[in-house]
C-alpha cells in the first residue's frame, strides 16, 4: 500500500484540528475552574460575614467544640494509658534491675587486707625489737607505721593508709623468714617490698579496668586503682564493689538507652577518691584527681553526683548513683563491729559535749554528720563558728571516721513573751 501526498496532508490537517480542540476544551476547563474557585471564594466570605469568623477562628471553634462533648472519653482514654504505662514501668524496672544485678555476678575472690602478723615464737618479737629499740623504730620509721607487740603470738599492725600497712606486712614476713633483722636490712627490705607492692597495684588496677572493659587509662591511674585491692569500705572491698556496680550501671544504661561508655567509667573511679590522701571528702578528692587527668566533664560529673553533693546533671550520674546504693547495700555486702560502731559514735558525741557552750551533741549518718546544739546565752555567732571548728579538727584527728566529717552546729535564741488576763 501507498501512502500518497494527499494522504499526509490530510493526515496533518486532521491531527491540527485534533490539538486546536483540545486547546480549546483546556482553556475551557480552566475557565471553569476559575470560575468554581471564585465561586468557593465567595461562599467562604458568604459564611464568614453570617458567622462573624475567619476560617481559623472556625476551625478553633469547631475543635473546642469537639474537644469539649469528647472531653470524658479523652480523659478516660488518657487515664488508661497513665496506668498501663505504669504497670508496665513497674514491671520493666524489675526486669532491668533484676537482670543488672544477675550481670553484677563476679567470679572475682577479695583479698582483704591482713594487719596482724603470725609469731610461731615469742624469742622472735624481741629481735625485733632490737637493742634499745632500734629495730622496730627504724621499721616503724620506714613504713610509717605503728606496731603493736603486746598480744601473745601476734604482731599487730596499725596505719590509716592501707598501702602502708600491706608494705609492712609483707616486709615483716619477709624479715621473719630472713632472720637478718636490723636497721640496714630492715630499709632495704622495705624498698624492695615498696617496689613489689607498686608493681601488684598497677597489676591489680590493669586487671579491673579490663574488667570494667575500660581501656587506654592512664597508667598512673591504674596505679591508684590497684590500691582498691587493699581497701575496704565498711567490710566490702573496693575491687568487688567497683566492678558490681560498673556491671550494673552498665547493663542499666543499656537498657535505658543511656550512654553506657560514660556510665562504665563514671562507676570506675566513683571511689578513687578514697585511696588518695588529701583534705576533703573522697568525692571532692576524685574530683580534683579526675581533672587533673582531663577526664572529660560527663563522667568527672558521675563521680562529683554520685552521693548527691551536687544536683544530677545527667542520666548517666543518675545511673552511676543507682549502681553504687545497689552494690552497695545488698545483704551480705558491708559489715561493721556493732560494738566498735557504737563507742565511736558515743565518743564524737563525748568530744562535742566537752566544749564549752555545747549543751548536747547527735551523731547521724554512721559518724559522717555530728549535729551541735549550742546555749545562745554563752556562745555568739562568731564563738559558734569557732567552737564547730575545733570539733571537726578533734574528731578527725582523734577516730578512725569513714570519709569527711560534717559538724553543723545549732544556735537559735528564743523569746517568748505571754500576757496573762
Amino acid at each position: 500500500m501507498t501512502v500518497t501526498d494527499q494522504d499526509l496532508i490530510t493526515l496533518e490537517k486532521k491531527l491540527l484540528e485534533r490539538e486546536e480542540k483540545i486547546d480549546r476544551e483546556r482553556d475551557q476547563l480552566e475557565k471553569e475552574r476559575e470560575h468554581l474557585q471564585d465561586l468557593k471564594e465567595d461562599y467562604r466570605n458568604k459564611l464568614q460575614d453570617v458567622s462573624g469568623l475567619t476560617t481559623d477562628e472556625a476551625k478553633q471553634e469547631l475543635l473546642a467544640e469537639v474537644e469539649a462533648q469528647e472531653a470524658k472519653v479523652i480523659a478516660r482514654i488518657i487515664k488508661e494509658r497513665e496506668e498501663e504505662a505504669k504497670r508496665t514501668a513497674d514491671k520493666k524496672a524489675q526486669e532491668i534491675l533484676l537482670d543488672s544485678l544477675k550481670h553484677g555476678a563476679l567470679n572475682y575472690i577479695a583479698e582483704y587486707t591482713v594487719s596482724t602478723v603470725k609469731v610461731a615464737d615469742e624469742d622472735m618479737k624481741g629481735r625485733i625489737i632490737g637493742k634499745e629499740g632500734r629495730n622496730i623504730r627504724a621499721f616503724e620509721q620506714a613504713t610509717g607505721v605503728d606496731v603493736d607487740l603486746d598480744e601473745e603470738g601476734i604482731i599487730r599492725i596499725s596505719s590509716f593508709d592501707q598501702v602502708r600497712r600491706e608494705i609492712a606486712r609483707r616486709a615483716l614476713e619477709t624479715l621473719l623468714k630472713d632472720n637478718r633483722i636490723q636497721p640496714f636490712r630492715i630499709e632495704e627490705v622495705v624498698e624492695q617490698t615498696k617496689k613489689e607492692v607498686e608493681k601488684i597495684m598497677l597489676e591489680e588496677g590493669e586487671k579491673l579496668a579490663h574488667e570494667a572493659g575500660a581501656y587506654n587509662i592512664p597508667a598512673e591511674l591504674l596505679s591508684i586503682l590497684g590500691r582498691f585491692k587493699f581497701r575496704t569500705s565498711y567490710g566490702q572491698n573496693l575491687i568487688v564493689h567497683t566492678l558490681e556496680e560498673t556491671k550494673i550501671g552498665v547493663h542499666i544504661a543499656k537498657e535505658i538507652g543511656a550512654d553506657a561508655n560514660i556510665v562504665r567509667l563514671g562507676c570506675l573511679f566513683h571511689d578513687i577518691g578514697k585511696v588518695i590522701e588529701g583534705e576533703g571528702s573522697h568525692v571532692k578528692l576524685g574530683v580534683d584527681l579526675l581533672k587533673r587527668f582531663n577526664i572529660p566533664e560527663p563522667i568527672v560529673n558521675c563521680v562529683a553526683e554520685h552521693h548527691e553533693d551536687k544536683p544530677f546533671s545527667s542520666v548517666e550520674s543518675v545511673i552511676v548513683a543507682i549502681a553504687d546504693a545497689i552494690s552497695g547495700a545488698r545483704p551480705g555486702a558491708r559489715y561493721e563491729d556493732f560494738e566498735e560502731y557504737a563507742k565511736r559514735l558515743t565518743e564524737m558525741e563525748k568530744i562535742a559535749k566537752k566544749h564549752e557552750g555545747v549543751e548536747d551533741a547527735y551523731a547521724f549518718e554512721a559518724g559522717r554528720e555530728l549535729r551541735v546544739i549550742i546555749n545562745p546565752g554563752k556562745l555568739d555567732d562568731a564563738q559558734t563558728t569557732l567552737v564547730a571548728h575545733k570539733i571537726r579538727e578533734e574528731v578527725s584527728r582523734s577516730l578512725a571516721v569513714p570519709g569527711e566529717v560534717k559538724v553543723t552546729a545549732i544556735r537559735e535564741f528564743r523569746a517568748v513573751s505571754t500576757e496573762s488576763n
